[in-house]
């Protein structure tokens, strides 16, 4: 199975995560990493790596961060370079509920990660969307 971290500022990880429970079920092989306000990005490297180690069994990591180019995705891209293993880790920015969905059923039958951060990024698109009421002017 393919392992899942979902990162970001505050507390939106664990948050993502709970309503991924809420809306499916206990979530195998996903983890939620915190940047919390006290973190240093040392401190949140080590959560990173600690996450990374939890889902050691796992083929392959996708790794679904908040925002692009903030420090959650930063230190997300510095980690994959530094990490010498033998599974391939994905990063994917802009994470949304419809995504993580998604992706979390689609482990069931998607083996490959690359394939995954694909989905991944597709789902997001299709679930942003704006109301349009043809009523209005």
């Amino acid at each position: 199975m393919i392992g899942v971290i979902v990162t970001g500022h505050g507390t939106f990880a664990t948050g993502m995560k709970e309503a991924v429970r809420l809306l499916a079920g206990r979530p195998e092989s996903f983890e939620a990493v915190d940047y919390l306000q006290e973190d240093s990005t040392d401190d949140y490297e080590a959560k990173l790596r600690a996450a990374l180690s939890a889902l050691r069994g796992c083929t392959g990591v996708l790794i679904l961060a908040d925002m692009l180019e903030a420090a959650p995705y930063k230190v997300c891209a510095d980690v994959r370079r530094k990490v010498i293993d033998s599974r391939r880790i994905e990063i994917v920015a802009g994470v949304n509920l419809g995504m993580l969905m998604q992706v979390n059923l689609a482990r069931g039958y998607v083996s490959n990660v690359r394939d995954l951060a694909d989905l991944a990024v597709e789902e997001g698109r299709h679930h942003i969307i704006r109301y349009a009421d043809d009523n209005e002017n």
